[in-house]
C-alpha cells in the first residue's frame, strides 16, 4: 500500500497549473521539473520516439519508480518484445522485474504470445479480453500505473487502423475510469517528422511526450519535448536527458534551472597568497572561477594550487582533466612542490582523467552529479572548459555550462575551470563568452612582451560582490608555482595584445 506521504507527493495540482488537474510525480529524475509536477494524473500519456530513443526504457522506469518510490503497483503489457526479454535487458540497470512481480507489486502482460495467430485481422483481435486482463491485473497488483509497450506491434497486424483507434480508446477511456496513469510507446520513422508511424497514436491518448537521439556533430544528443498535455500546463521545448546504468534516464533541466541558491559571504584562499590579496581576501566559498590564457600561461598550475590549498585546510577536491593523463598530472603537481599521491591514497583527493570524445555532455554532465554526490569534494577543479567546447556544439555546450553551474551551487562547491586562448593577448575563445557570463571571478593570464622579452601577465577582470586589485602584475612560474611580481606600469594596450612602446616594470 502507498503511504499517506507518497500519496501526497504523487498526485497534486503543479503550482501555476490548470486548476482540478492532479498530477502524478513519476519518478524519472528532472521530468517532473519539465513536466510541472508530473503527468496529469489518471489520463492515457504517449512515449513517441525513433529506434534506440529509449522509449521502452522509460516505460519500465515509470513503472520501478512508482514501485520504489511510491509504493504504486504497476502493469506492463508487451505487444512486441516479449516481457521476459524486457526484464532481462533492464537487469544491468538493477531492477529486478522478476522480484517485484513475485513480490505482487508488478504484473506483465505479454499479449505478443498469448494472441499468437488471432492477430492476423482487426476482428479477430478481442480488445474486450485485453481489457478483461487489464482489469484482473490492475486490481490483484493494487496498480496506479500501467505501460502498453509498444502500440507499433499492433498496427502492422490490422486492416483497418480506424478500428484500433476505436478499440484503444475504449481501453484508455476505461483505465482512466480505473483511475491509473497510462503510458503507450510508440515508434517513429523521423526525429522531427510526425509524431508517429502510422499517424494516429497521438490521438488515442491525452498527452504526447517525445524523445529523439538525433545524430549531432558526429554524436548522438537524446533530448525530450512534452508536446501536449490535454488541459494543464508544462515547460515548452526541447530538455537533453541520459542513460546510464546507476540510474536509467535523468533529463536535465537547463533551462529551468532557478536561481535560488543561497549566497556564502566567507572567503577561502585561491592557492596564493598575494592572488588572495588582489581578489579582496580570497574568494568567497560558493565561487565560480574561471582561469583564462593561452597555452603555457600556467592554468594547469593554478587549477592544482587551488585544489593543493583545499587539501592543506582538510577539504576534499575533485579534479576533471581533459587534457592530461593522470601519470602526468601527478608529475607537474609535484614539480610545484604538491603530493596529489597522498592525498588520493587518503581518500582526500579524485582524479578523473579523460578524453572528452569519450562521452557526451549530457552523459558527462550526469556522472559528475554522481560523483559529486559520491565523494562529497568541497572543491572541484575542470582543466579544461574550452576543450568541451571544441568537441561539441555551441547549443549543448552552453547547456552544459548552465547545468554545470546549478551542480555547483546546489552542492555549494567552490570551483575553478580553465580556459584556453589564443597566444595574442587580444583572441577570446567561443568558450570564455559562453562562461564569462555565470563565473564570479575571472583571472585573464597573458603574455606580454617587453623590452625585446616575452613575459607573463596577471589580472583579476572580475570578482562579482567584491571589490578587487585591477592592476596587471608580472607573474613567474618556478619550482614552488606562480610567483606574483609588482604591477606592469607605463604602458598601456596589454589585454588587446598591442603593450605600449615605452614599458617599465616597477618592482
Amino acid at each position: 500500500m502507498m503511504s499517506a506521504g507518497a500519496s501526497a507527493r504523487a498526485a497534486r495540482p503543479p503550482a501555476g497549473g490548470a486548476e482540478g488537474i492532479e498530477r502524478l510525480e513519476i519518478g524519472i529524475p528532472g521530468f517532473d521539473v519539465i513536466a510541472g509536477g508530473g503527468l496529469p494524473a489518471g489520463r492515457s500519456t504517449l512515449i513517441a520516439g525513433t529506434a534506440g530513443s529509449g522509449k521502452t526504457l522509460f516505460g519500465v522506469q515509470f513503472l520501478v519508480a512508482g514501485i520504489e518510490l511510491y509504493g504504486q503497483g504497476g502493469v506492463l503489457v508487451s505487444f512486441d518484445e516479449p516481457a521476459r526479454e524486457i526484464a532481462r535487458n533492464v537487469r544491468s540497470l538493477g531492477w529486478d522485474l522478476g522480484a517485484y512481480e513475485r513480490a505482487g507489486r508488478l504484473a506483465m502482460v505479454d499479449v505478443a504470445l498469448v494472441a499468437g495467430e488471432e492477430m492476423l485481422e482487426a476482428g479477430q483481435f478481442d480488445f474486450g479480453g485485453l481489457l478483461a486482463r487489464l482489469e484482473r491485473q490492475i486490481e490483484r497488483v493494487g496498480a496506479t500505473r500501467v505501460v502498453f509497450d509498444s502500440l507499433t506491434g499492433i498496427f502492422p497486424q490490422f486492416t483497418d487502423r480506424n478500428v484500433v483507434r476505436r478499440e484503444l480508446h475504449r481501453v484508455t477511456s476505461r483505465l482512466r475510469e480505473l483511475g491509473v496513469t497510462t503510458l503507450m510507446t510508440a515508434e517513429r520513422a523521423e526525429e522531427y517528422g510526425p509524431v508517429a508511424r502510422y499517424g494516429v497514436e497521438e490521438f488515442v491518448t491525452d498527452n504526447v511526450v517525445i524523445l529523439r537521439n538525433p545524430l549531432n556533430h558526429e554524436r548522438r544528443r537524446r533530448t525530450l519535448e512534452i508536446l501536449k498535455f490535454r488541459g494543464a500546463a508544462h515547460h515548452k521545448g526541447e530538455y537533453p536527458f541520459s542513460i546510464d546504468e546507476r540510474g536509467g534516464i535523468t533529463v536535465i533541466p537547463l533551462a529551468e534551472t532557478g536561481l535560488k541558491m543561497r549566497a556564502l559571504t566567507d572567503r577561502t584562499s585561491i592557492g596564493k597568497p598575494d592572488v588572495d590579496q588582489m581578489c579582496g581576501g580570497g574568494i568567497f566559498r560558493d565561487s565560480i572561477v574561471l582561469v583564462s590564457g593561452a597555452t603555457g600561461t600556467g592554468k594547469t598550475m593554478m587549477a592544482t594550487e587551488f585544489l593543493a590549498a583545499g587539501l592543506r585546510a582538510g577539504e576534499r577536491g575533485l579534479l576533471y582533466s581533459f587534457e592530461e593523463s593522470r601519470p602526468q598530472i601527478l608529475r607537474n603537481a609535484a614539480s610545484w612542490g604538491v603530493d596529489f599521491g597522498d592525498a588520493e591514497r587518503e581518500g582526500m583527493l579524485r582524479i578523473d582523467s579523460r578524453y572528452p570524445e569519450r562521452t557526451g555532455l549530457e552523459d558527462l554532465l550526469v556522472e559528475m552529479r554522481h560523483q559529486i554526490n559520491d565523494f562529497r569534494p568541497v572543491r572541484l577543479a575542470i582543466d579544461s572548459l574550452s576543450v568541451l567546447d571544441r568537441v561539441s556544439s555551441g547549443a549543448s555546450f552552453r547547456e552544459f555550462v548552465i547545468g554545470l553551474t546549478s551542480l555547483i551551487k546546489e552542492f555549494e562547491l567552490v570551483a575553478m575551470c580553465t580556459n584556453t586562448t589564443g597566444v595574442g593577448g587580444g583572441t577570446q575563445s567561443p568558450g570564455l563568452t559562453q562562461v564569462s557570463t555565470i563565473t564570479d571571478t575571472i583571472i585573464l593570464l597573458r603574455y606580454v612582451e617587453i623590452a625585446s622579452s616575452v613575459r607573463r601577465c596577471l589580472t583579476i577582470l572580475k570578482m562579482r560582490g567584491s571589490a578587487h586589485d585591477k592592476t596587471i602584475r608580472e607573474y613567474t612560474i618556478g619550482g614552488h608555482g606562480m610567483e606574483l611580481g609588482g604591477p606592469i606600469a607605463a604602458t598601456s594596450g596589454i589585454l588587446a595584445g598591442t603593450p605600449g612602446a615605452r614599458s617599465q616594470v616597477r618592482r
